[in-house]
C-alpha cells in the first residue's frame, strides 16, 4: 500500500469526542484483536467483529472506512498501550539495569493479556509490510534514546545504541514467544533473571557479582 492510499486511510478514521463513542470505538478495536489473532486477517470479516463487538454492521463504518483500517489502528494502538506501560513502570528509575528488568516484566505481562499481539504484528508483515517496519521501528526509537542517556552516564558499555536495541528486542520477542505465546503462562521468574545476567554480561562497565544464576528446571 502505497503512502498516499495509507494517509487516505487513515483521514478516514473517526476519533469520536464522547465516552460513548470512545466505549464503542475501543469495543470495536478489543473485538478485532480477537477475531484477527483467531481468524487471520484474510479470513477475518467485518461481520464477525462487529458481532463480537455487540454493534450493528453499519456502526463499523462510522468509525472505520475497511477491514485494513481497523487493523493498521490495532497495530498503533496495541505498540502505543505497551510503550506507555513500559515508560510508566520504569520512569524514575536511575539503573538502566534495573530499567531492563522492570521493563521487560512489564513487557511479558503485556503480551500475556495480549497473547493475539504476537499473531498480529507478524500478519503486518504480509498485510502492510510499511505498519510492520513501523511497529519495530517506533519501540526501537525510544528504546535507542534510552540506551544512549545510560551509556552517556556510564551505566552501560558503549555500543551502537541502535544495533544494542534491537538485540534487546529481539530477546524478548522469542522469550516471550517460547514462554508465553506456546505455553499460555506468565514468564518464570528464574527465565527473567537468566535474561537480565545475560544482558548484563552483555552491557555492564563490570561483571556481575555472584556468578550467573543457575539454570531453572522450568527452561527444559
Amino acid at each position: 500500500m502505497n503512502q498516499v492510499s495509507t494517509s487516505a486511510r487513515e483521514n478516514r478514521i473517526t476519533n469520536p469526542a464522547t465516552p460513548r463513542g470512545q466505549q464503542t470505538r475501543q469495543g470495536l478495536l478489543d473485538a478485532a484483536e480477537a477475531v484477527f489473532g483467531e481468524k487471520g486477517f484474510e479470513r477475518a470479516s467485518i461481520v464477525e467483529i462487529t458481532r463480537r463487538a455487540g454493534v450493528a454492521q453499519g456502526t463499523f463504518y462510522v468509525y472505520f472506512p475497511d477491514k485494513k483500517a481497523v487493523f493498521t489502528e490495532l497495530v498503533k494502538e496495541l505498540s502505543h498501550r505497551l510503550r506507555r506501560e513500559i515508560a510508566e513502570a520504569v520512569g524514575g528509575l536511575p539503573d538502566r539495569l534495573e530499567v531492563e528488568r522492570v521493563g521487560f516484566r512489564v513487557f511479558f505481562n503485556f503480551i500475556h493479556n495480549h497473547r493475539n499481539m504476537y499473531k498480529i504484528v507478524r500478519q503486518a508483515e504480509f498485510v502492510d509490510e510499511e505498519l510492520f517496519r513501523w511497529y519495530y521501528r517506533r519501540f526501537a526509537e525510544g528504546y535507542v534514546r534510552g540506551l544512549e542517556r545510560a551509556m552517556e552516564a556510564e551505566q552501560i558499555r558503549s555500543l551502537d545504541s541502535e544495533f544494542l536495541a534491537y538485540c534487546l528486542m529481539g530477546i524478548g520477542d522469542f522469550l516471550g514467544m517460547r514462554w508465553i505465546l506456546w505455553r499460555d503462562e506468565g514468564l518464570p521468574d528464574e527465565i527473567l533473571e537468566n535474561m537480565i545476567a545475560f544482558i548484563h554480561s552483555g552491557m555492564a562497565l563490570r561483571p556481575l557479582a555472584g556468578g550467573n544464576p543457575k539454570s531453572p528446571e522450568q527452561a527444559q
